[in-house]
């Protein structure tokens, strides 16, 4: 089943904006300023959604191209927020021969959102992940860090009733 593009709308606050402007003010005249800022921005907003991207381009007199592409091209950030639940897949290899794939899809199906997503009401994040380091209990998933393994399919729902 293919998921639909799901989005959270933005609800950054007038402190969030007063507290990220306030680190720029601070850091913007240091060389190599951008990734400090960013990570800051990150840090008071929990992601970096194109609103505080744009923030920060027209604070910095950076182009906005470059923002995006630094929050692109570093795994640390992120362009969607996580859910209040962040639930991890493993795809490393033995969870994956043990058929977490099935389990990713599932979620995928229940949640109606996919890799990197968060539900609109932002009560579950998805990302996958590789290695947790519990292969003898492949296929595992985490919640919160709470680690749910020897999975199949059909664990999905009862597992996700525990969250709401």
């Amino acid at each position: 089943m293919a998921c639909k593009k799901q989005t959270v709308p933005f609800r950054g606050t007038p402190e969030q904006e007063a507290a990220l402007k306030a680190v720029i003010a601070d850091l913007k005249s240091q060389p190599g300023a951008l990734m400090p800022v960013m990570q800051k921005a990150q840090e008071i907003y929990g992601y970096l959604p194109i609103e505080v991207q744009t923030i920060i381009s027209n604070e910095m007199e950076v182009p906005l191209e470059k923002v995006y592409g630094v929050a692109t091209f570093y795994a640390q950030f992120a362009l969607q927020p996580k859910g209040q639940y962040k639930i991890s897949v493993c795809l490393g290899t033995a969870c994956y021969v043990k058929g977490s794939g099935e389990i990713f899809h599932k979620l995928e199906e229940i949640l109606g959102i996919t890799n990197g997503e968060c539900t609109p009401d932002g009560k579950f994040s998805l990302d996958s992940c590789r290695c947790v380091g519990a292969c003898g209990l492949a296929p595992v998933m985490m919640i919160n860090g709470e680690v749910y393994g020897r999975l199949t399919p059909d664990d999905i729902p009862g597992i996700l009733a525990k969250y709401n």
